[in-house]
């Protein structure tokens, strides 16, 4: 496929001695790599492919080049939707944010320049966000005559109400700074350094025990719905559970060994 050619691409690579990293990059450069219904199926395609791949440890997801993350839904596309042809296409994007989801590893949102509207949404669906000091964040549906819909319903967990009809009730953009301090994302670093950062959190969740990371996102899965008695009795189930490999004793020992040296 030509490198101009708007697309999802996977790269995989090791990670340490057992596990992989996914590197799934949404290019469109061309057009603030704004996703049209190709994009969101190939987008889907991806994720629940990676859901197969048992010795993955961790994704990153970006948009392709300095100018986006993701621009937002493809509003040539929008323009020409009609009653019976919105619901397949909202559907699809939100099925592709649910994939990203239910993947049993963290995703890392490696964001710079534009993420808006549905780029949002998609952000919001990943685990951990990593921002550039120059990213800009906004959901500017109503702007054109639409609500903010789907994941956006994630917002209010993330920031808070009020924040979120800040948000989607003006469609103002919003700075990296500003994403920051409302909890949009976790951190933001100087674009020169963005990378060192999301390699950061790889590498954390790299050391960690695998069965263990599955099992915690799993958990905090969990947690986003539960009540907070439910959500513990989830959370010994989880315990035990991790005692059906052999992974905390050896993790354990390793602990224990290191500590007598």
């Amino acid at each position: 496929m030509p490198d101009d050619s708007p697309e999802v691409r996977t790269e995989i690579e090791p990670l340490g001695d057992t596990g992989r990293l996914a590197r799934v990059t949404v290019r469109n450069p061309a057009r603030l790599n704004v996703l049209d219904s190709n994009l969101i199926r190939q987008l889907l395609t991806a994720f629940r492919e990676l859901g197969g791949e048992h010795e993955l440890r961790c994704v990153v997801l970006t948009g392709s080049g300095p100018r986006a993350f993701v621009g937002g839904a493809d509003i040539r596309e929008l323009a020409g939707l009609s009653p019976e042809t919105t619901h397949p296409f909202i559907s699809r994007l939100h099925l592709a944010c649910a994939a990203i989801r239910r993947l049993p590893v963290p995703v890392i949102a490696r964001i710079r320049g534009y993420c808006l509207g549905a780029g949002v949404e998609i952000a919001a669906s990943c685990d951990l966000r990593v921002a550039s000091d120059d990213a800009t964040f906004g959901m500017p549906e109503v702007k054109v005559g639409i609500p903010s819909v789907i994941e956006a319903a994630l917002l209010p967990r993330l920031i808070g109400t009020g924040r979120t009809r800040e948000l989607v009730y003006t469609g103002e953009p919003i700075s990296a700074a500003e994403a920051e301090r409302y909890g949009l994302v976790e951190r933001v670093v100087p674009a020169a350094e963005l990378d060192a950062a999301t390699r950061k959190w790889v590498d954390a969740i790299a050391a960690a025990a695998p069965g263990a990371i599955r099992l915690q996102k799993a958990l905090v899965q969990r947690w986003e719905t539960l009540p907070l008695d439910h959500a513990i009795q989830v959370g010994i189930r989880s315990f035990a559970t991790a005692y059906h490999t052999d992974e905390p004793r050896q993790r354990m020992q390793a602990f224990l060994d290191r500590k007598r040296g």
